[in-house]
């Protein structure tokens, strides 16, 4: 992965401030602009086209009451949004953007869906508290199928988020790993816990962080999972290493663009990030990364629901490059 071209950022700036505006009215907008035009190689990018991908999957972390709600949430909650009436379904919708769900590793049989791809690692990672959640082989393997997943989709932009009850811990314990971060700071209320079970959330995952001294991103993918997480990792290079536009939804997708940049540090430059979650560690994740969100609304439902949202603001950067007159033409 290549940095991006400095020159065609000043050309992106320069077409910017020529315009029928003042130079830098539209703020933060702009900066998008530019960001888009460089990541596609071209003063007139096109972002019409935007699919949402779900990653799902299950994790073994939740045998140590980690989670509010049962396992059984997530194979239902993928189905909810198979069927077009989930939360992320409706703002997809509105935001005219394409809504896919990948399995990457749930923990039951989902039968074949337009809108699924079957790309099962295994059925739910192993209890991080007790044992590595994936093997080696099986983190290489998702972020194989995840890179290869996205760098096959037709869209222009890519939105990635999850679906996995248990895996604002694993996001945690990466986060903690990977950033690196005290645990403390990385652990939140997750899908919302009372806080008897905050307390057994933070104790299962002290348990899970002593047991491994893992530091390598690989390695750490291993230790703490979780499938849906690891193939997120390698959507986000893939997706980036094929030209896409790869948008970061929350605290649980954060964690997955983190593991993808410590294993491929070009891509840094080159993930947009959609909002900044309620979730606790989020704001350090971002601040960390010196990444600047485009949204902050307190959302932490996951699903990429903040990046659906967030989608409209790329079509109308874009649409910026592409339509608007020089000022030229118009004195």
């Amino acid at each position: 992965m290549t940095p991006l071209d400095p020159n065609l950022i000043t050309a992106l700036r320069a077409k910017l401030d020529a315009q029928a505006k003042p130079p830098g009215a539209l703020g933060a907008l702009e900066a998008l602009a530019v960001k888009l035009g460089a990541i596609q190689g071209t003063v007139t990018p096109g972002v019409e086209r935007i699919e949402a991908l779900v990653f799902a999957g299950d994790h073994g972390l939740t045998e140590e009451g980690v989670a509010a709600y049962p396992p059984s949430v997530t194979p239902a909650m993928v189905r909810l949004i198979l069927s077009g009436r989930a939360s992320v379904n409706a703002l997809a919708r509105a935001a005219d953007v394409a809504v896919t769900v990948v399995d990457a590793g749930v923990a039951a049989d989902l039968p074949p869906h337009p809108g699924l791809i079957d790309a099962k690692l295994r059925p739910g990672t192993r209890n991080a508290a007790r044992e590595d959640a994936l093997s080696p082989a099986e983190v290489d393997a998702a972020l194989a199928r995840g890179a290869e997943i996205a760098a096959g989709r037709a869209a222009d932009v890519l939105a990635l988020g999850e679906m996995g009850i248990g895996n604002s811990s694993s996001a945690a314990l990466l986060m903690h790993r990977l950033l690196p971060a005290p645990l403390d700071d990385c652990i939140g209320l997750g899908a919302g816990h009372d806080p008897q079970g905050f307390a057994r959330k933070t104790a299962a995952l002290e348990r899970a962080a002593a047991r491994s001294d893992a530091r390598d991103p690989r390695a750490v993918l291993a230790a703490f999972g979780g499938c849906e997480i690891a193939m997120m990792a390698g959507a986000f290079i893939g997706g980036a290493r094929a030209g896409k536009v790869m948008l970061v939804d929350g605290f649980i997708a954060s964690a997955a663009a983190l593991a993808a940049i410590r294993l491929e540090p070009m891509l840094a430059e080159r993930l947009i990030f959609a909002h900044r979650s309620a979730e606790r560690g989020h704001t350090l994740l971002l601040a960390q990364l010196d990444a600047a969100p485009l949204l902050d609304l307190g959302l932490r439902l996951g699903e990429g629901t903040g990046a659906v949202l967030a989608a409209p603001l790329l079509r109308g950067a874009a649409r910026l490059l592409a339509e608007v007159a020089p000022l030229a033409e118009v004195l």
